[in-house]
């Protein structure tokens, strides 16, 4: 079983094969009649995505024609908040790499690999490289390892892999861990990962055993080969404690960084080195250095620099005695260093969170790893302490706790981006404080750096705003303090104007980049220049759509709910009142309910809806209801008296236009597929439940309404597509038949069924909530091999829609709904117990 490995988290055997191979969606698979709908938008996509590829020589932001492949070999990422990743598959290999900020690199690089050497009495009795690959190229070394003796185990922000090592009757068991922390802005951003081996040894004889880690100069990039990279070997003693190891000096002309293996010297651990060997050919000669006594040769000074065209890597080796029925233990670090970046434009340097502590020079490798060396056991009590309620909770299923933890993978592989804020940068708007906006820098920005995440690794705009409204319960509940700095970002960007003209793809229309009092899409492409130009995204004019606005409202007051910050409120309301305002201009008849036209809103932008819809309409009163709440807490009467008259009006319309006595209809356009079975019609309700609202005067639904609606979605968009067994389709027809009228309509989305889920709890239907949810998670990670790249969508069959989304972190929202719904149970009880007292004491009295 491993040493030390926890019951709890997504386990695989090394041998697995999964035996479903699903393809991206692609332009193909547009149907026809959707092709002859939007046929104008294809020929429009087309042209930009050629000169976006052919002349400009740079990524589309959406490929809609080189979507990646499913890949079923990705394991827990390397790796601190904002710092860059690496990830390790499950069978051990390094193959997914974003060191350049938000931009991925998906490449497998043989070398690096750990290898075990095994001696006794002086002599090796085996050697072997853990892995179950045989590639072509370093034949010198012994490759094969059979996977059906080794399984890993994912409980992120650790992994374990054991392997037992045939005929040797020892296992060695390989911990990953990573300084992914709640509610620290410290270790957190640090980018590093550390890895003990504990070796078993079962025999009646000592042995010697060695682990040797070997790591290629790159990232098996074309820039490996660019020449000018070189190792070199150090040792750092500092604090009673030393550390050794080599570094790699990666030296392209944009973004330089170094890689750094390094491992603890202690009395009875032997460290050594190579500083540098060629990654090509056999590679007998490293393989013999090893074989020979255990340990490498470990030359001084540094490896030349290598001539273009060429790679270097290098190798660290720890070796340790175990005794007889004994155990011991070796650990390794490994760090990156890449301390100032540049976006794809190379406009401006932006330093990176870590370089408070660690400095931005580019030579804190040994320190990185020294700090993580000396520090990974405080991290794993961290780590402990802070999921150890929720592993130990019997009444939580097995697949909810792995889920919960191992999407917090996103986090960090998002193509994060955590950085200082400069010291003359102004996230106002250019309205500033003194004359009713926001501080140039304010103080939790100031403090805490800017953050930003990928809407997906293939949907490249970072803070997509509308995903981030599921996504964001991770970020509120875990890293408060990054969860305000975004929306102190997005907030600057409501007041900001950009009036230069640009062609909108679906429409075919000229418009300006961004109006003003409008919440934008995303803050910006990486292959840009993030925060200074937003609204990378240009299939729809940002100026129409609806949701975007409210979804910043309903999180303002939601993180305000959570936080109790009196500042955030302070400077947040009038931006919420600046953006309430132009959402008013779509209640074209005065009712109190704001329409649409054309598309739905951004999150369900393949929908055509109109008139008022379940969606937009719903996360309106919402809002409506929060502004309500917000109004009396900054004691603004008038403004309160304002929203009341609208929510109770737009209330009254929203019932009369929609609610058809089962389910709020998807529009109220009167169509044949407007009364289609929308999963997400109640998201302004959970959002108002999240936020400690919903009832009483801060009620925008009726609770018999709501429960009824969430019933027909579990009863249709669950229970009748695919057996029950794959979460909630999007949209499904009353007679139990998805709704296909559009390419979004009959997929379901991962993050908006835990969404989902999370109302449902919160109304008191946790059973519910659960099966539904469940048909996610084992969809993704067990069926399709999805691990750690959990896409936005898939389809009954065929096909999934852009691997290593954004939303599904909202699997947190589930959490926060469990949690508050215990403490509504807990303050119940109470009451109860309070009140018979009470009934105990008069009855006493009156005897």
């Amino acid at each position: 079983m491993g040493y030390g490995v926890p019951k709890e988290g997504w386990r695989i055997c090394l041998a697995h094969e999964f035996k479903e191979k699903r393809k991206p969606f692609q332009a193909k698979d547009v149907s026809l009649s959707n092709v002859l709908e939007h046929v104008g938008l294809g020929i429009r996509y087309l042209t930009w995505w050629y000169k976006k590829t052919q002349v400009e020589k740079k990524a589309p932001f959406i490929d809609m024609f080189r979507a990646q492949p499913l890949r079923q070999i990705y394991g827990a990422p390397l790796g601190g908040i904002g710092g860059g990743t690496i990830t390790r598959g499950w069978r051990g290999e390094f193959c997914r790499w974003q060191l350049n900020p938000g931009m991925y690199h998906y490449k497998t690089v043989p070398a690096n690999q750990f290898t075990v050497c095994l001696r006794r009495g002086g002599q090796t009795v085996y050697q072997q490289v853990l892995s179950v690959e045989r590639p072509p190229t370093l034949q010198g070394w012994n490759w094969g390892y059979c996977g059906e003796y080794a399984f890993y185990h994912a409980l992120y922000p650790r992994a374990w892999t054991v392997y037992h090592l045939p005929g040797q009757n020892v296992t060695l068991t390989c911990r990953q861990i990573s300084p992914v922390i709640p509610h620290d802005y410290q270790d957190s951003s640090l980018p590093v990962a550390v890895f003990v081996w504990d070796i078993e040894n079962k025999n009646d004889y000592a042995l010697d055993v060695s682990i040797m880690f070997t790591m290629v100069n790159g990232s098996g990039h074309k820039d490996d080969k660019c020449g000018g990279h070189w190792n070199e070997p150090f040792h750092l003693e500092k604090e009673g404690e030393a550390v050794s190891g080599v570094l790699l000096h990666h030296c392209p002309a944009v973004n330089p960084y170094t890689l750094c293996i390094a491992a603890r010297e202690q009395p009875d651990r032997e460290v050594s080195h190579q500083t540098s060997f060629s990654p090509k050919g056999t590679c007998s000669s490293l393989w013999s250095d090893l074989i020979t006594d255990g340990r490498l040769d470990s030359p001084t000074g540094s490896s030349p620099p290598t001539p273009k065209g060429e790679k270097v890597a290098a190798a660290l080796a720890v070796g340790c005695a175990v005794s007889a029925q004994g155990h011991n233990s070796l650990e390794f670090c490994l760090a990156w260093d890449m301390p100032n970046i540049m976006f794809g434009s190379r406009e401006r340097k932006h330093t990176r969170r870590y370089t408070r502590y660690f400095g931005t020079k580019g030579d804190a490798s040994p320190s990185l790893s020294h700090y993580a060396l000396t520090h990974y056991r405080q991290w794993e009590k961290s780590i402990d302490e802070w999921q150890r309620p929720i592993l130990q909770d019997s009444s939580l299923p097995s697949w909810y706790k792995s889920a919960l933890f191992n999407e917090l993978y996103f986090v960090v592989d998002g193509g994060t981006v955590w950085t200082e804020l400069p010291e003359d940068a102004d996230v106002s708007g250019g309205v500033r404080s003194e004359v009713g906006g926001l501080p140039a820098q304010p103080a939790i920005v100031k403090e805490f750096g800017r953050f930003a995440y990928l809407e997906g690794q293939e949907y490249r705009m970072y803070n997509t705003y509308d995903v981030h409204f599921y996504a964001s319960f991770a970020l509120i509940m875990l890293w408060p303090k990054l969860a305000l700095s975004l929306q102190y970002d997005i907030a600057g960007s409501v007041v900001q104007q950009d009036p230069m003209e640009r062609l909108h793809l679906m429409s075919g229309r000229y418009s300006p980049v961004k109006a003003k009092n409008v919440v934008p899409h995303d803050i910006g492409d990486p292959d840009d220049e993030p925060w200074q130009r937003v609204n990378a995204y240009l299939i729809h004019d940002t100026a129409d759509w609806k949701d975007l606005n409210l979804k910043f409202v309903l999180q303002v007051y939601r993180d305000f709910h959570l936080t109790q910050d009196q500042q955030y409120l302070k400077d947040m309301w009038p931006v919420c009142q600046a953006v309430m305002e132009s959402e008013m201009k779509f209640d074209l008849d005065g009712d109190g309910l704001i329409e649409n036209s054309g598309y739905a809103d951004q999150t369900y932008d393949g929908w055509t809806v109109t008139g008022p819809s379940a969606y937009c309409g719903g996360l309106w009163l919402a809002s409506l209801c929060v502004m309500c709440k917000m109004a009396r807490l900054v004691d603004d009467e008038e403004a309160y008296n304002r929203y009341r008259d609208i929510l109770d009006r737009g209330s009254a319309a929203f019932d009369k236009l929609l609610w058809n006595g089962k389910y709020y209809n998807y529009d109220s356009s009167g169509r044949d597929l407007s009364n289609s079975v929308m999963s997400d019609q109640c998201a302004g309700h959970w959002f108002l439940r999240a936020s400690g609202l919903g009832d009483g005067e801060y009620q925008a639904f009726p609770k018999e309404k709501i429960q009824s609606a969430l019933k027909s979605v579990f009863d249709l968009n669950v229970m009748s597509f695919a057996g029950g067994q794959m979460g909630a389709v999007n949209g499904m027809r009353p007679e139990g038949v998805p709704d296909r009228s559009s390419v979004q309509s009959d997929e379901v989305w991962i993050g908006v069924v835990y969404g989902l889920a999370a109302t449902m709890i919160h109304e008191g239907m946790q059973e519910e909530g659960m099966r539904t949810a469940e048909g996610c998670y084992r969809t993704v990670w067990e069926r399709l091999g999805m691990a750690f790249q959990t896409p936005e969508a898939y389809c009954e069959k065929g096909i999934y829609r852009s691997l290593a989304y954004m939303r599904p972190l909202s699997v947190w929202a589930m959490q926060l709904a469990l949690n508050t719904t215990r403490k509504d149970q807990t303050a119940s009880a109470k009451t109860e117990a309070t009140d018979g007292e009470q009934g105990q004491d008069f009855s006493e009295n009156q005897n």
